[in-house]
């Protein structure tokens, strides 16, 4: 299979590389090395929002694997020409390319931020979907979202595939504009997509000392310095932390997994071994023999409390199950290369 990998020389997209090269696929790179997630910028750069670019390397393509994005929080709502450019009107562009070129699989990479907060449940309302946390119940530590009903605690619950959509940062919106465009195309020309929601993944090769990175690689960049990690609220938000190695094997497995013609899923890509952000602070500082972590209160405006992925769609659909346990991953990753 000859594979056309956007962002393949980055985080994720250089393991599925790895992963598709290792079985024997002839793997075309395409990669900006961005400066939010590359130190240097090599002369082969190419833009996946440039149409003859990307146009060009589609020729004898069977599959797409679009990883380019710029992830995580950023800076504040100044980045929204960033991610918009990057994110949304690179996927715009790669779907025309496709078109154009008559390529119709593609595997894309989506985020469990589109859900916003996870799944809840009240013991009078039943499931419901939590709103937006109040700025003055964050300020007194009170980080746990009400019901929006009757304003009792709620419970976490698994997020199905059909959770509600409700994303609440730039990053966010744009990923559930990239699934929107992705699955209009597929409507139009009996394309098909595999949308990956991947959970925080964690792993070697994340970028480090960038705002763009995941809280893993944050952590680890303040142990690399000789700080203790900081940690935002009481650190008891749980979240599901999966390693890359597992996530690059679901792209692998999606790019392999026919679907009908005109079909877009969505996918939860998560270890289904859920843990507090608070964990992996303590535990990758202990691996790394560093200061234990400072949890510090308060809250990002795009921060959410809980989300907890249900994996048993990936399952049934993907047959993927992650392979690598939190204790074990996080042990490997105190001393695993970063870029």
């Amino acid at each position: 299979m000859r594979v056309l990998l956007t962002g393949g020389a980055g985080f994720i997209g250089s393991h599925i590389a790895d992963q598709l090269t290792a079985q024997g696929h002839d793997v075309v790179v395409l990669d900006a090395y961005l400066p939010q997630a590359h130190r240097v910028r090599p002369p082969t750069a190419e833009d996946v929002t440039d149409l003859d670019t990307v146009k060009n390397l589609l020729d004898g393509v069977n599959a797409v694997c679009h990883q380019a994005a710029v992830v995580g929080h950023g800076l504040d709502p100044s980045d929204a020409p960033l991610y918009a450019r990057n994110n949304d009107l690179g996927t715009a562009v790669l779907l025309a390319a496709m078109h154009e070129r008559g390529v119709r699989h593609l595997v894309l990479a989506s985020s469990m931020v589109v859900y916003g907060e996870g799944r809840y449940e009240c013991d009078r309302h039943g499931v419901v979907q939590a709103g937006p946390r109040r700025r003055a119940d964050l300020d007194e530590g009170r980080y746990e979202p009400p019901c929006p009903h009757c304003e009792r605690p709620l419970k976490p619950r698994l997020v199905p595939e059909d959770a509600p959509l409700d994303p609440r940062s730039t990053y966010a919106a744009g990923k559930l504009a990239q699934e929107h465009y992705a699955a209009a195309w597929a409507r139009q020309t009996g394309g098909t997509v595999w949308a990956l929601r991947y959970h925080n993944v964690y792993g070697p090769r994340m970028p480090k000392d960038t705002p763009y990175a995941g809280v893993a690689s944050l952590f680890r960049s303040a142990l690399e310095r000789g700080e203790a990690p900081t940690v935002l609220e009481d650190g008891r938000q749980r979240r599901d932390f999966v390693h890359v190695t597992d996530v690059a094997r679901a792209n692998v497995l999606a790019l392999h997994r026919p679907l009908p013609p005109g079909t877009s899923t969505a996918l939860n890509i998560c270890s289904g071994e859920p843990h507090t952000v608070g964990d992996l602070a303590t535990h990758l500082a202990e691996a790394f023999g560093g200061p234990r972590p400072r949890v510090v209160g308060g809250a990002r405006p795009a921060d959410v409390r809980h989300v907890v992925a249900d994996p048993s769609r990936a399952r049934e659909l993907l047959g993927f199950r992650a392979a690598t346990t939190f204790a074990a991953g996080v042990k490997q990753f105190a001393t695993d290369p970063l870029r």
